[in-house]
């Protein structure tokens, strides 16, 4: 009897995977996708969803903060839990009662920045993120910037924090800048993803121009060391500055690396296509540009 099963069918561009964890060139089953890109899916999916709502570890990121040698608080949002966490993100970017105080009593002068710099640590919406790469970032950045001299607050773990909430920990901390790690919104190729984001003179109700991201932070993306080199580059020109923000551009350079990647890629100005993105450009339809 003739065979009727489904054969997949490959996609010209699956030469292409071995540059992203994007989901391209799956292929197809009739017109269907197949099982197993299917069954990924739905796998990376339920990992996105748990590490929205898998709660931080406070205590032990708390005692490996600590270990660091700075002193590390414990604090947390004015959002009671992670439910209204998720239904409430003003809550997110405010600290409750408790922490304000415990901030203030650190603080001693009201009036004086006595510390250059405030790191604070937030679970965001990836506690997965921040569990995995806060300890072995901060690891890789702390050192150097106490070896020049910079004053470092203590640090601060924020319970239920959204990214806004560093500027209020900064302001009562006398910082001149908080940077904070946050985990970012799980995507379906990265569940742990951790962002850092950079506030000059922090102060609660600074807007998102005013503040400086570094994302996709994790081994499968940009690299501890990486991610420490752009800070550092950041953090030294905001201070010479005294600003960050939308006028505050990161000119660290393009890794040789990523130069000579570049320069093979057809999806770029300038680069070769090979002929199997040729035959793919041939065998498709014209674009609709209406």
């Amino acid at each position: 009897m003739p065979d009727h099963a489904a054969k997949v069918i490959a996609n010209p561009w699956m030469l292409l995977k071995r540059l992203t964890d994007a989901r391209i060139a799956l292929g197809r089953a009739g017109v269907s996708q197949p099982t197993a890109p299917q069954l990924a899916f739905q796998l990376a999916h339920a990992q996105a969803r748990d590490a929205v709502h898998l709660a931080l570890d406070a205590e032990a990121l708390h005692a490996a903060l600590q270990a660091l040698g700075h002193g590390c608080l414990r604090l947390h949002s004015a959002a009671a839990d992670r439910g209204i966490y998720l239904q409430r993100p003003d809550l997110g970017r405010r600290l409750d009662a408790p922490s304000r105080e415990a901030l203030l009593a650190c603080r001693g002068d009201a009036e004086a920045r006595p510390h250059d710099v405030a790191f604070v640590v937030a679970d965001g919406l990836s506690a997965l993120a921040i569990g995995r790469h806060a300890l072995p970032f901060l690891q890789a950045v702390l050192p150097r910037l106490q070896g020049e001299g910079w004053r470092i607050a203590p640090l601060s773990v924020v319970e239920q924090g959204r990214v806004a909430v560093a500027d209020e920990v900064g302001e009562l901390l006398g910082a001149r800048l908080v940077v904070v790690l946050i985990g970012e919104r799980p995507g379906l190729s990265s569940p742990d993803s951790m962002g850092l984001y950079m506030s000059w003179m922090p102060r609660v109700g600074l807007s998102d121009a005013q503040r400086n991201c570094i994302s996709n932070i994790r081994p499968a993306g940009l690299g501890y060391a990486e991610a420490a080199d752009k800070l550092h580059w950041l953090m030294d020109e905001a201070r010479r500055r005294g600003l960050t923000g939308v006028a505050l551009k990161d000119e660290t350079g393009t890794p040789a690396g990523e130069s000579a990647l570049a320069s093979a890629s057809f999806l770029l100005p300038g680069g070769p296509m090979p002929e199997i993105a040729r035959q793919s450009r041939i065998d498709s339809p014209p674009e609709n540009n209406t």
